[in-house]
């Protein structure tokens, strides 16, 4: 019994009508594209992400100048957290001393528990301000991530009511056709005339 089922072909339904055939690929095909398609979308835009984050830090490193400074000021009020979630920073006066050059001093942002006679890290611009470092490899890899994670969820959404289109216009096409059938069988089942 089993392989006469099998082997049966599909046997074509009278009531199944072309508005419901296109409606089964439409919905293959729409599986397809949030399976296969959005995620690919998103990798590719978050790789682009990356690589031009990565690009934006090395013109950030290249742009300006780091030093290591000595904190000789006391703190003023803290900061909220940079960008990338980095932690608090307050701003304070350092002092460092270039090569060849005299001491030089300037307010510089360094992280919030910062205590005098510390040595940090203070990026500068060509002007001498402090700037905020360039972003690491965890502030490129969240900053990629987010990116192609977003992507997505806007191709999905996209998908989503691209397929919603289809449906409704398949919808109103169905129901016009019903309508034109009804018309024309509806007087024959009640017994009215048009």
């Amino acid at each position: 019994m089993r392989s006469r089922v099998r082997g049966r072909r599909r046997r074509p339904n009278p009531l199944r009508r072309r508005s419901d055939v296109v409606a089964a690929w439409a919905l293959r095909a729409v599986a397809v594209l949030l399976v296969v398609v959005a995620p690919l979308v998103g990798v590719a835009v978050g790789c682009w992400a990356h690589d031009d984050a990565r690009a934006t830090a090395r013109e950030h490193r290249a742009g300006h100048r780091h030093v290591r400074a000595e904190a000789v000021g006391g703190t003023a009020d803290a900061f909220p957290p940079a960008q990338g979630g980095r932690q608090p920073s307050a701003e304070m006066r350092v002092r460092w001393t270039e090569p060849g050059d005299r001491p030089r001093t300037a307010t510089a942002r360094v992280p919030a528990d910062t205590r005098t006679g510390e040595t940090v890290d203070v990026w500068l611009d060509d002007r001498g301000r402090s700037v905020a470092p360039p972003p690491d490899g965890t502030a490129i890899w969240q900053h990629t991530i987010i990116i192609g994670v977003c992507v997505t969820g806007g191709a999905v959404a996209v998908i989503l009511l691209g397929h919603c289109a289809v449906r409704h216009a398949a919808m109103r096409r169905r129901l016009a056709e019903w309508e034109r059938e009804w018309a024309r069988t509806g007087p024959e089942w009640t017994g009215r005339r048009a």
